[in-house]
């Protein structure tokens, strides 16, 4: 009989190796995208552990599994199309996906969580066929509502060969930034086996753990992101199941992602890139296929977190007023890793109406209108989605005019006038 106090042991969601090494532990904190409404302000929230750990084995970064997907997407926040850069960029993506492999009217396009129907649309609107796969109904209804085929679910090995049987099977299967959002990351692989034709692509996008590192990207760790991922670890995963990756583009999206493409292993009519020896390579030769060099990212983290709260005491202490803008998951974790709230940000803003008027999950930050900052005119702007900070600024360049400045915390703090 198992004592009821043993501890249980992390085990890695690919390869089930026993979890040791520590990656980096940012404390206790609320799932990023459960924002508080008013009414809920003197209720208690649910903290979960931030731990990182690194398997020993496959190098797979990964959280382990606190909170089921069922709670994270019930009532989902985060709506794609409300970035001007994200919608450039699914917009672009089309047009290489049907130009480059000539997807067209007679051509089948799956997208794995597809979310408010961002990109599908673009397809849509070139008369190919698409069904999207998303499991937030309150997300997916906008998407049916804008004319786009959508399945409420989770994708997995069932849905594949549901949708197989009911619609046929994928020319183009692609997914932007879930790879790194799903705790069976098997049963997932296996589906998109499962669902792709003999001569089909898989497209994954997810942000490249060797720029997290090397970026100090610590605040995109969170509950929702269960895995972090390197070129090495995937070429792993997607090999033992029965797949191919032939190609990789490195993007600026997120901080810095890859693209990589995919094909069932006995389709000889694509070729392995170069660039996939190239990155390879480049991951290789910085450490990534060694247990030391994850060791130090911990001192990175608290380096920056003291930095950041040094710059807000210093600027507090001499009057000076302090907003946030935007409401993202990355922003969460950074906030309450480094533990600023409303004595430091007076508040929040975000262009999503879905989140104003509540409040950041953990530190109470209101979220307002953009137009709050105009009615305020703060000293500084802190940009919480920093990878957005071009579009940010450019959206924001009327707070100049009385002297207001940005800040941008990462890779490290900067202030630009």
């Amino acid at each position: 009989m198992q004592n009821k106090n043993t501890v249980k042991v992390p085990r890695c969601r690919f390869c089930s190796s026993t979890l040791k090494q520590t990656f980096v532990d940012l404390g206790m904190s609320p799932l990023c995208q459960d924002h508080v409404k008013p009414e809920e302000l003197n209720q208690m929230e649910p903290f979960y552990p931030l731990h990182a750990y690194v398997c020993e084995n496959c190098f797979l970064v990964q959280l382990e599994e606190y909170v089921s997907p069922s709670v994270i997407f019930n009532d989902y926040a985060y709506f794609s199309s409300y970035s001007d850069t994200w919608l450039k960029h699914a917009r672009d993506y089309t047009e290489l996906m049907i130009d480059r492999y000539k997807i067209n009217s007679k051509s089948f396009v799956v997208e794995i969580a597809s979310n408010d129907g961002y990109l599908l649309q673009y397809f849509v609107k070139k008369g190919i066929p698409v069904l999207g796969v998303e499991p937030a109904p309150n997300v997916a209804e906008y998407a049916i509502k804008a004319g786009i085929n959508t399945l409420v679910r989770y994708f997995g090995k069932n849905t594949a060969v549901e949708i197989s049987s009911t619609h046929g099977n994928a020319d183009l299967i692609l997914g932007n930034n879930v790879l790194a959002h799903v705790p069976d990351i098997n049963d997932f692989v296996s589906g998109m086996k499962i669902l792709l034709k003999p001569n089909g692509v898989i497209t994954m996008e997810f942000p490249h753990l060797l720029k997290l590192i090397e970026e100090n990207q610590f605040d995109t760790i969170y509950h929702e992101h269960f895995s972090y991922l390197s070129l090495l670890t995937v070429l792993k995963i997607f090999d033992y199941h029965g797949l191919s990756v032939f190609d990789v583009d490195e993007l600026t999206t997120h901080g810095g992602s890859l693209r990589i493409y995919a094909k069932h292993k006995d389709d000889g009519t694509r070729q392995i890139s170069e660039k996939i020896e190239i990155l390879k390579e480049r991951e290789i030769s910085v450490g990534l296929n060694q247990l030391e060099f994850y060791s130090s990212f911990t001192k990175k983290v608290k380096e920056t977190k003291w930095k950041i709260l040094e710059f807000l005491i210093n600027t507090k202490k001499t009057g000076k007023s302090i907003v946030g803008y935007g409401a993202p998951g990355k922003g969460n974790t950074l906030l309450n890793y480094c533990g600023i709230r409303n004595d430091f940000l007076d508040y929040t803003v975000d262009r999503n109406p879905h989140k104003q008027g509540n409040y950041l999950p953990g530190t109470l930050i209101p979220i307002y209108h953009p137009d709050k900052i105009k009615e305020t005119k703060p000293d500084y702007v802190f940009i919480l989605p920093w990878n957005l900070k071009a579009e940010i600024m450019n959206q924001l360049c009327f707070v100049r005019t009385w002297g207001c400045k940005f800040i941008v915390p990462i890779p490290e703090l900067r202030v630009f006038g």
